[in-house]
């Protein structure tokens, strides 16, 4: 395992966009024996390798910062890395093993699924486009649709696709799912209705995305998918970009052929200023909001200083194994 050297260890936290990373734990003990920088801003290409240049142990944002095998090999002070949640897929495991740099991990802790219901209920009643009228001196301008009776469709019907579902049924919505992995025993036992991949893009009034990006699973909404859709059916991704044809989705909005699509997650993030989504009619586009609330950073920021205080003891915990 790489441990720290003699000397005072750099770390680096990246992309601490609210200032909380510093706030919400306890980093006494690790000062003690480091020197710890936040930012809050986000740099990408050149601006990373130069950043992380003389650090030891960089801290990541899942997510928000890639740590691909070419910034590893720019990186020769690295020795390791901690990550919030579970899994990281802009890590590349493999090439850290390699140089056998430390990469831990936290618990999960996440709400998705309650920004996936909010973008659900905000893009059906169009709350976004009449708190913009209102602002601007108008009244009731456009005319929004009840979920309740609508059918919601899950493409993934894993932990958070399941929250989901249940928020789905307490809005009187029947609710029906699938994955190329999905079993009718798991399908009956979260009470929803397991039907084939366009069954559930033909028939959802909502479609909803829960699905671990793989080579599997990219790609899974394209053209063909959204021409399935309903000229009235709602998109909402919370879960991974790489699920979505993004150039097929803004054709399908700007042609009309769905009803409106709320996205979370950017295969750039942040969202560069010439991106066609942003130019696209009715949507409802967020931050990469999912996990980035005050109770989950209260989980992620006191674990990630338990990490690396075990790691300057020469101890680990949490290891991502890839």
């Amino acid at each position: 395992m790489a441990t720290p050297t003699s000397g005072r260890p750099r770390i680096a936290v990246l992309d601490d966009f609210h200032g909380v990373a510093g706030e919400l734990a306890d980093w006494g003990a690790v000062r003690d024996r480091a020197d710890v920088d936040f930012y809050g801003d986000h740099v990408e290409g050149e601006a990373v390798a130069e950043r992380l240049a003389s650090y030891d142990a960089v801290v990541l944002m899942r997510e928000r910062t890639a740590l691909g095998r070419a910034l590893i090999e720019r990186l020769p002070k690295l020795r390791a890395v901690f990550t919030t949640g579970v899994r990281n897929l802009a890590i590349d495991l493999e090439a850290a093993r390699e140089r056998g740099i430390v990469v831990c991990g936290t618990d999960s802790a996440s709400s998705t699924a309650e920004l996936a219901l909010g973008l659900m209920i905000a893009l059906s009643r169009q709350i976004v486009a009449e708190d913009r009228a209102v602002r601007a001196g108008r009244w009731q301008t456009v005319v929004g649709s009840s979920l309740q009776g609508k059918t919601l469709g899950i493409v993934g019907l894993g932990k958070l696709g399941a929250q989901v579902a249940g928020y789905g049924r307490m809005l009187g919505m029947h609710t029906i799912a699938w994955s190329e992995n999905l079993t009718q025993e798991r399908a009956v036992g979260l009470h929803c209705e397991r039907v084939d991949k366009r069954a559930l893009f033909t028939r959802a009034d909502v479609v909803s995305l829960h699905l671990v990006l793989s080579e599997r699973t990219r790609g899974v909404v394209g053209a063909r998918e959204l021409s399935w859709m309903k000229r009235d059916a709602l998109l909402i991704n919370t879960a991974r970009a790489g699920l979505v044809d993004m150039d097929a989705l803004v054709s399908a909005l700007h042609d009309g052929r769905i009803g409106g699509a709320a996205i979370d997650v950017f295969e750039r993030e942040p969202l560069p200023p010439d991106a066609p989504i942003l130019k696209a009619p009715r949507t409802i586009l967020t931050p990469h909001l999912g996990y980035a609330t005050r109770d989950a950073f209260g989980v992620y920021f006191p674990q990630v200083v338990e990490a690396i205080d075990a790691w300057l003891g020469g101890r680990m915990i949490r290891p991502l194994q890839g």
